[in-house]
């Protein structure tokens, strides 16, 4: 069988190669399918599966794109680029190795791998990879640091949000407060 032939059976040109056979078609006949022979003693045993939350879909902002604006969702972010803009998400956000988010998160994890140069809002879970660069404040139930990762800003975890918002009598921030009254 020809895997390309010119058309209408016409001889091809000089100076464009020909894939058929030189031969005059055969008489159409029936060709019979190929069968694939899956027998499962020989197929590879299943891979463990990954624990993913696959209800949500995950959007990609690529390496290539440089994108301003506002992301609002029940899904999964990751970005690879760069993006200037509020991410606000029910599901989780990534931020790839060499991306840079300017704004700030509110998602339910948040993995920070490239630079984010805003303040995480009431996330679950944050983990800054060793290539991590954070400016910003973080708020979030656990937060993950791996050596090598850059921080500047303030940091509040393992509150719930009654507890976040009251003020707290022995702690910094009533210090800070006391201490700005004084001076003044």
């Amino acid at each position: 069988m020809a895997i390309f032939s010119p058309q209408n059976n016409a001889p091809a040109k000089k100076d464009q190669p020909s894939f058929a056979s030189d031969a005059p078609p055969a008489s159409p006949q029936r060709e019979t399918p190929a069968v694939a022979d899956f027998n499962p003693s020989q197929v590879a045993p299943p891979r463990p599966a990954v624990q993913a939350d696959t209800s949500a879909k995950e959007s990609l902002i690529a390496a290539d794109l440089t994108i301003e604006g506002k992301i609002e969702g029940s899904g999964h972010v990751r970005i690879a680029g760069r993006f200037k803009g509020d991410v606000n998400v029910q599901g989780n956000l990534r931020i790839e190795n060499g991306a840079k988010l300017t704004g700030g998160v509110k998602a339910k994890q948040v993995v920070v791998a490239g630079e984010l140069d805003g303040n995480i809002e009431s996330a679950a879970r944050v983990e800054l990879m060793d290539s991590a660069i954070l400016t910003g404040d973080v708020k979030a139930g656990s937060l993950t640091v791996a050596a090598g990762s850059k921080i500047r800003g303030h940091v509040e975890c393992g509150w719930d949000a009654s507890e976040a918002v009251a003020p707290r009598k022995n702690g910094k921030a009533a210090e800070a407060t006391e201490l700005r009254e004084v001076a003044s």
